[in-house]
């Protein structure tokens, strides 16, 4: 058997008068009596600009500017065939795109995002790509449905364009023939969360 601690144990009688216990040393007695309470500062170790105001919030600015962008994005109305119908339909109000920061705008000048929905033939790429260089950067382009994909089921004519990726570069795909409007919106929502992604990229070329 291991031998056993013996501990010490010491009756600790509070005194009333003093609210000190009998078991504190007498000279370190007289200086807890000569301890006074500080008031309690609670800006004490804050920097500066939260003391000023402190709601304030910190961050960095290229997330602010990232997060400004996707949160306000204005799609060109503009559309090519059919996959124009799913399109406006998700524009309606049952789907309220509106809660997302997303508004659609008619002239390319104030537009930031072109959804190329329909069948590019190699006649009307001219005018995709001239409507392109007209809106301002930063910018993003969602191929919507299977014709702006590839080419869809007219991709065996050599009149229609094997994809609007060979005149425009192309951030987002929609796969569909066409597609539901759901699909557009989740490619909305890939779009918000690519923006947030490359926040640093955009403007350091």
């Amino acid at each position: 058997m291991s031998e056993k601690k013996l501990i010490e144990v010491f009756e600790v009688r509070d005194d009333p008068q003093l609210s000190i216990s009998d078991a504190v040393d007498a000279g370190l007695r007289h200086d807890i009596k000569r301890l006074d309470a500080s008031p309690a500062n609670p800006t004490q170790g804050k920097a500066l600009y939260r003391q000023i105001l402190p709601g304030i919030m910190q961050m960095p600015a290229d997330w602010l500017i990232a997060w400004g962008r996707k949160s306000s994005l204005w799609p060109m109305t503009f559309g090519l065939a059919c996959c124009a119908i799913e399109m406006i339909s998700t524009f309606m109000g049952r789907h309220d795109l509106d809660r997302f920061g997303i508004v659609p705008f008619a002239s390319p000048r104030q537009s930031d995002v072109m959804i190329v929905s329909g069948t590019v033939t190699k006649k009307m790429a001219p005018a995709v790509k001239l409507l392109y260089e007209q809106m301002p950067n930063p910018k993003w382009v969602i191929s919507m449905g299977a014709c702006a994909t590839n080419g869809g089921p007219y991709t065996r004519y050599d009149r229609v364009l094997q994809g609007v990726d060979k005149i425009i570069p192309v951030d987002v795909y929609v796969p569909g023939c066409p597609p539901r409007p759901e699909a557009l919106m989740d490619a909305f929502l890939a779009l918000q969360k690519k923006i947030m992604e490359e926040r640093g990229k955009i403007g350091a070329g």
